[in-house]
């Protein structure tokens, strides 16, 4: 951490993550785009589009399935073989060459996953036997040995990872996706080790904390919780309980940050519902490099870090319109807004074609 008081502090001061010194505390959220290619391989595309967007202090990628089974939608970008590994460095390179750092968040949705795209049009998994909301399979209940290979699949994705030249790498562990899924009581009924109390229901995320770590070191890993997002049918009966219990256990790992979504999740940046508990009361709980997102402006983010609310903020549809974020709030310019019709799927319209501003007029 630099050397300036909290209240010197703003989104610009330099900050320190792991083992890097980031230039300011504007990080680009992980962000579904559903633009790689039908073998879920990063394309030249996917390459500009970070390139464009290494201003960031920190790029999370898109959520990156780690295996065939992790995927959820279309063309979304893999980390499990050759093909995926070279098309992820040419994107790392990019980014790099621009002074930029990235992290890979390293994904699997569990029970989110749509007809036709799990091998097979097999069944998902996930913890229970509990099927989400709307047009969706009933999820196949994982075996413990099940687990295990799922396990595996994370330490694999992390090495491809590293062998990608990604500087860090982030576990997600939000908006309903496996992970999450283990940790609630409304998407967890087991009964061995990995169900019941809170207690149990966390084994599952720590022990890919473990697996990740173990290839990366603890300081270049980073964490996602979604405590109080209802997204993807998720629920909890205690949920208070439960995070402050898995922030507490976080705190002896000295990870390189905790990424926290501060609310209940929608398609834009402007969400201000606190369900449940207010979320953002972690913070005091947690003793490291702290996250913030969800609905943030240029002038609430600067609060939250000058008030020591959190050391970064995660900006997503801001990024989406805006690839020269950083600098647009460095000089008070005006900010395009995001077209949602071209949000998912689609060509470069909506994707690498947002107007970066002219600065020689500032």
């Amino acid at each position: 951490m630099n050397s300036q008081t909290v209240l010197e502090q703003d989104l610009f001061s330099p900050v320190q993550i792991g083992p890097y010194q980031l230039n300011n505390r504007i990080v680009m959220a992980p962000l579904t785009r559903c633009r790689s290619d039908d073998d879920n391989v990063p394309t030249e595309m996917n390459r500009i589009y970070y390139q464009q967007r290494a201003t960031a202090g920190l790029i999370i990628t898109e959520g990156t399935q780690i295996s065939p089974q992790g995927a959820g939608y279309p063309n979304t970008p893999g980390i499990y073989n050759d093909q995926q590994v070279e098309a992820w460095k040419r994107i790392t390179d990019s980014v790099h060459a621009q002074g930029g750092h990235i992290f890979l968040q390293l994904w699997h949705v569990g029970r989110v996953s749509y007809q036709g795209i799990q091998p097979n049009d097999q069944a998902p998994v996930a913890p229970s036997s509990i099927k989400i909301a709307g047009d969706y399979k009933q999820p196949h209940a994982l075996k413990l040995s099940e687990i295990d290979d799922i396990l595996y699949d994370y330490r694999n994705a992390a090495k491809n990872a590293l062998a990608a030249g990604f500087d860090g790498v982030e576990i997600h562990a939000a908006n309903g996706y496996l992970i999450d899924q283990f940790l609630r009581d409304g998407s967890n009924n087991r009964t061995d080790q990995y169900g019941g109390d809170y207690k149990n229901r966390i084994r599952f995320l720590f022990e890919v904390l473990h697996a990740v770590t173990h290839i990366w070191g603890n300081d270049r890993v980073g964490v996602r919780l979604s405590p109080t997002n209802p997204f993807n049918s998720m629920s909890d009966s205690n949920p208070e309980e439960l995070f402050k219990y898995v922030v507490k256990q976080l705190n002896s790992f000295n990870l390189a940050y905790l990424h926290m979504v501060e609310g209940a999740l929608s398609f834009s940046d402007t969400t201000t519902e606190i369900p449940a508990f207010d979320s953002r009361s972690l913070r005091d709980i947690y003793q490291g490099t702290y996250m913030a997102n969800l609905g943030y402006t240029k002038q609430s983010a600067n609060q939250a870090i000058q008030n020591g609310k959190a050391d970064l903020v995660s900006f997503g549809d801001l990024f989406i319109s805006n690839p020269d974020l950083p600098e647009r709030f460095l000089h008070n310019v005006p900010l395009n807004k995001t077209n949602m019709d071209t949000r998912y799927g689609g060509t470069e319209k909506g994707y690498i074609d947002y107007p970066q501003f002219d600065f020689s007029y500032v």
